[in-house]
Formats: C-alpha cells, sequence, structure tokens
C-alpha cells in the first residue's frame, strides 16, 4: 500500500512538472536596441557618422522624422562632396508582388532623391534604382525583417 501511493506521488510530480514545463514561454534573445534602426546588421555609413539609409512604414514611401533627419545629414555630406554622385536604391520587404514591391522601392527611392534635392543636391547627381524585394538585408519572414528590408539606401557611385 505505501508503495503504490508514493509511486502515485512519484507520478503525479512528474506530470505537474511536464505540464508546467510544456506551459513555459521562451525567452526573447537580443537587446532591447537591436531593432530596425540600431541593428547592427542594417545601420551602415554613406560617411562617417551619416547613415546610409532610412526606413519607411508599411506600403508607405513617405518619409518619417527620422528618416528626414537621416537625409539632412546626407545632404550635409553630398553638399561638401560636390563631386561625388549617389545612387538611391529603393527596397520593399518579401510581402506584395514582385511589380507593386518594385514600384514601391522606386517611390521611397524617389522620396528621398525629392527630400535631398529641396537641401540643395543636384538632381543630376542622384540616380535611383528600385530593386523590390530582391535584395533584403534580412531574409526572415518576421516584423523585425520586414522593418529592415522597408528601406532606401544611399550608395556612393564615385
Amino acid at each position: 500500500m505505501i508503495f503504490n501511493k508514493n509511486l502515485k506521488n512519484i507520478i503525479l510530480v512528474i506530470f505537474t512538472t511536464l505540464l508546467l514545463s510544456a506551459c513555459s514561454t521562451a525567452k526573447k534573445t537580443g537587446s532591447a536596441g537591436d531593432d530596425a534602426y540600431t541593428g547592427k546588421e542594417t545601420v551602415k555609413y554613406l560617411a562617417s557618422g551619416v547613415p546610409d539609409r532610412v526606413f519607411f512604414a508599411t506600403n508607405k514611401s513617405s518619409l518619417t522624422t527620422a528618416s528626414r533627419a537621416t537625409l539632412r545629414k546626407q545632404a550635409t555630406f553630398l553638399r561638401k562632396n560636390k563631386k561625388l554622385n549617389v545612387t538611391i536604391e529603393g527596397h520593399a520587404d518579401e510581402r506584395g508582388t514582385r511589380e507593386y514591391n518594385l514600384a514601391l522601392g522606386e517611390r521611397r527611392a524617389n522620396a528621398a532623391k525629392d527630400y535631398l534635392m529641396t537641401y540643395g543636391i543636384s538632381g543630376k547627381r542622384i540616380s535611383v534604382i528600385s530593386y523590390g524585394k530582391e535584395k533584403p538585408v534580412n531574409a526572415s519572414s518576421t516584423p523585425l525583417a520586414w522593418s529592415q528590408n522597408r528601406r532606401s539606401v544611399t550608395v556612393k557611385v564615385n
């Protein structure tokens, strides 16, 4: 009898442990600052202290406050380097058709170009190309990856 009661208690403890472990949640990895704007994988620089990319909201080509601040830094850099020409690459996340994302990437690149032009950079110095969803910086299918891929990137030509 005592053996049977101890066995039942042991089985109950094992079952409870298994049940509780099945209910636990996975621990998040990464730091709090690891997002589209500060993640080591996505922050690149056109020049020292001048980020080369700006980010966009889903299905949008309008510039955010942070995007405009980055583009003002780029304009300052380009005004100091008058012989430098750039290409602005437009990108989109993986969602949507190829055609839609190519058009969206082009609108994003043109939004960045137009903003640079309002700060005195000649349109002749800026070319635009869209890669749509073809060149992601993060190939994962997650909200973080999508936010990192919705971008325009200013690349030095010469």
